[in-house]
């Protein structure tokens, strides 16, 4: 919910309840205090949810870095120790040429005993060549590869503490804005308890509990789910099996389909595809709100089921009443 629905249908639904008082016996409005606290614990629980999934992200990019910073590391280690090998590969070519293992062709042929002779060791000359050769290539490659590895493992390490740093703020962050959820979440329950006895009985009515045929498909799955928690009790962060946010409903519907979709209402308000206000059928996700931060599932063109906040059962309620609709949803079809 948002600050525009305390001015909408809420409002006019609490105050219809309310029995007539004077302005000197009720110097507060309980009932659109009630409504601006919870649209605003709404919106927290809403930013909350979204810090939780950048937590989750920025430690998962942490643990990435961290994993190429190790595999690096090891390429480089076996990288150092071929160029070790092969540097004494090498070494010894170089050792056995310069004592006189190497010949040339004309050397060959003076100290030949025979045609025979001469033509093994032009041979083992050509022999001891490539052997230098390829000792040599592959001591370059050596050299190469530790320089790359070392260089793979740096900008890792670079990676990995932006990554630490980015994930230690957004830890911070999400801290400090439970925080301000739970203050937010005591004023709304003490805001509960003023209210005149007739709107918190309106609040607490799951209304229609009707069996609803539902289309068949994933869509149908997802809302034969939701409709059946209806009466379950809304709580922030809720996921079920018996509490929910607005949501973790609809995540759970569709995953009891066999769809997932995000977790908060702002991640949902980008799956499947957009269709418009005229064309919502059953199943369609109904997001609210500029901040995005409510979602309903639509059970025909007229009516949606939501876990609408704080002191209310999941219910169905009125499409265009729940409030201003920011985009809708349709996961498949």
């Amino acid at each position: 919910m948002s600050l525009k629905l305390t001015r909408g249908f809420l409002v006019v639904v609490l105050l219809a309840a309310m029995p007539a008082v004077s302005s000197a016996a009720q110097p507060a409005d309980p009932a659109r205090q009630y409504a601006d606290l919870t649209a605003q614990a709404t919106k927290l629980n809403e930013e909350v949810l979204r810090a939780q999934e950048d937590l989750v992200q920025r430690r998962a990019e942490l643990d990435r870095a961290t994993g190429t910073v190790a595999a690096a590391q090891q390429i480089e280690r076996q990288a150092k120790a071929d160029e070790g090998d092969f540097q004494s590969q090498v070494d010894l070519i170089a050792q056995a040429s310069f004592e006189g293992a190497r010949f040339n062709q004309l050397s060959a042929l003076l100290v030949a005993d025979s045609q025979q002779d001469f033509l093994n060791r032009l041979e083992m000359m050509r022999m001891l060549a490539a052997d230098k050769a390829e000792s040599l290539a592959r001591l370059s490659g050596a050299v190469e590869k530790a320089r790359q590895a070392h260089q793979v493992a740096e900008e890792a390490r670079t990676r990995a503490a932006e990554a630490a740093a980015a994930a230690e703020k957004l830890k911070a962050d999400l801290d400090a804005r439970n925080q301000a959820l739970q203050a937010q979440i005591t004023e709304v329950r003490a805001a509960l308890t003023r209210l005149p006895a007739p709107v918190t009985a309106q609040l607490r009515d799951p209304g229609d509990r009707s069996a609803i045929s539902v289309p068949a498909g994933t869509a149908g799955i997802a809302l034969t789910f939701a409709l059946a928690r209806r009466g379950d009790a809304y709580r922030y962060g809720g996921t079920g099996p018996n509490e929910w946010d607005c949501a973790g409903l609809t995540m759970k519907a569709y995953a009891a389909a066999g769809f997932s979709i995000p977790r908060t209402s702002g991640g949902q308000a980008g799956v499947g595809r957009v269709v418009t206000r005229p064309e919502i059928r059953a199943g369609d996700l109904i997001i609210y709100y500029s901040s995005r931060s409510h979602v309903a599932m639509a059970v025909d063109n007229a009516r949606a089921v939501h876990a609408s906040t704080e002191g209310q059962p999941v219910k169905i309620a009125p499409i265009d009443a729940i409030g201003p609709i920011a985009t809708i949803r349709r996961i498949e079809g």
